[in-house]
């Protein structure tokens, strides 16, 4: 049975019309899928597990990190390397390529971050991350009282780390247009997407860009976009798919709470879904983006 709801019949050109393959399940919450293009292979965070998992092109599973100290979203930079939001410890830290892990940012003025969430890294190395307080909190995270008043949407480059905007209800995931002149957040407690326009200085604009509605549980958590400019986000009953415009084309439905996503395989036409309990696989006609 097809897993597609249309909205615009030009969702067709975008995704395959066929049903969602199970690749893995019993899991306890999984997030964070990343693709890295010569290892051929997925690594995903299961947070309330604490634990990291790779997925081998062969299929294979395995565990990547263990204790992940509760990680939620991840990226690759330009050099290969792993980047990864911790929740249990409120850092965003990089593995090197000796295997050691090294703390990219835990603080803003002298306070805690929340618990970093989400996270892309630009063609120029420039790091963004969203900071919302989910990780200070049962069962995704740790409890405690928060340092920061408020919930942030950050930058981390030559300028060092930069609070872009603390206007997010509940920033999650986040994204970059495919010209990286624009920022898109999802804000999970809002129920819509953002589009930042990025400068020199910060970020200007802001506005609404789009809104997931429709049957099913889950709302705004990961996005991204593919080849084409379309943008994904995951949303009430599953993945939401947009054209660059913003115009709602319909959406993948998926029977868990979807978390997040990433293409990977040689063609990157196969979409990794993370939806709660299980690691999904579909297919789409357009490809998504190398991440190095």
């Amino acid at each position: 049975m097809s897993a597609l709801e249309v909205r615009d019949p030009r969702l067709h050109d975008v995704v395959a019309d066929e049903p969602l393959r199970r690749v893995a399940t019993g899991f306890r919450f999984l997030e964070g899928p990343v693709w890295h293009p010569r290892e051929r292979s997925l690594v995903f965070s299961d947070i309330p597990a604490a634990r990291m998992s790779r997925l081998s092109a062969a299929g294979e599973l395995s565990v990547f990190r263990d204790p992940s100290h509760m990680a939620n979203g991840n990226a690759y930079d330009r050099q290969g390397r792993l980047l990864t939001c911790e929740h249990a410890t409120s850092r965003l830290v990089r593995q090197e390529a000796d295997g050691s892990v090294v703390t990219l940012a835990d603080r803003y003025q002298g306070k805690e971050l929340n618990s970093p969430n989400d996270v892309v890294v630009a063609r120029d190395g420039t790091i963004y991350f969203t900071d919302p307080g989910y990780g200070r909190a049962a069962p995704y995270g740790v409890p405690r009282s928060r340092e920061l008043p408020f919930c942030g949407v950050y930058r981390l480059g030559a300028r060092g780390l930069e609070l872009l905007t603390d206007d997010v209800e509940g920033p999650n995931g986040l994204c970059l247009s495919l010209d990286e002149r624009h920022l898109f957040v999802a804000d999970t407690e809002r129920m819509h997407i953002r589009r930042f326009a990025l400068t020199g200085s910060g970020v200007t604009g802001g506005e609404v860009w789009a809104r997931t509605t429709g049957a099913g549980p889950g709302e705004p958590d990961g996005l991204k976009v593919d080849s084409a400019g379309n943008l994904f986000s995951c949303g009430p009953g599953g993945i939401h798919v947009f054209d660059p415009a913003g115009v709602a084309l319909g959406v993948i439905r998926v029977p868990e709470v979807t978390a997040n996503f990433t293409w990977g395989d040689d063609d990157l036409c196969s979409l990794y879904i993370c939806a709660s309990t299980t690691l999904h696989r579909f297919r789409t006609r357009v490809s998504g983006v190398r991440a190095f």
